[in-house]
């Protein structure tokens, strides 16, 4: 399976997903699908970044183990951040009202199958 079928899908089996972008170290988009301009899904990946440096610093001082991934609540939605491995992410925007488990659950299958296609 591609990596665009895997967002297709990811993005398409969650009810008010807006959005999943695959990035790599840098922020960059390697690909994305989404139901808004896609720009504005790029400017939120290219953030994650930091969002991730910040929690892995916290990891190395707390030894709490490696992060995985990390949900972002805001009053507007949320926001999914997953490691694939060091060096590509995947995000996942998300309207309020989302199941977040729901969505949780078919991120995290799809953290998996990328992993399985960069092999």
């Amino acid at each position: 399976m591609s990596f665009e079928l895997i967002l297709q899908d990811l993005v398409d089996s969650v009810p008010k997903a807006i959005g999943a972008i695959l990035v790599d170290w840098e922020g960059e988009a390697v690909m994305e699908h989404c139901h808004c301009d896609p720009y504005e899904l790029r400017f939120i990946a290219a953030h994650k970044g930091i969002i991730l440096a910040h929690l892995k610093e916290m990891q190395s001082a707390a030894q709490i183990g490696e992060v995985v991934d990390v949900l972002v609540t805001s009053d507007a939605g949320y926001l999914i951040i997953g490691c694939i491995d060091k060096d590509y992410s995947l995000v996942m925007n998300l309207e309020r009202d989302c199941n977040v488990g729901f969505a949780m659950y078919h991120f995290r299958r799809s953290i998996a199958d990328l992993k399985k296609e960069m092999i």
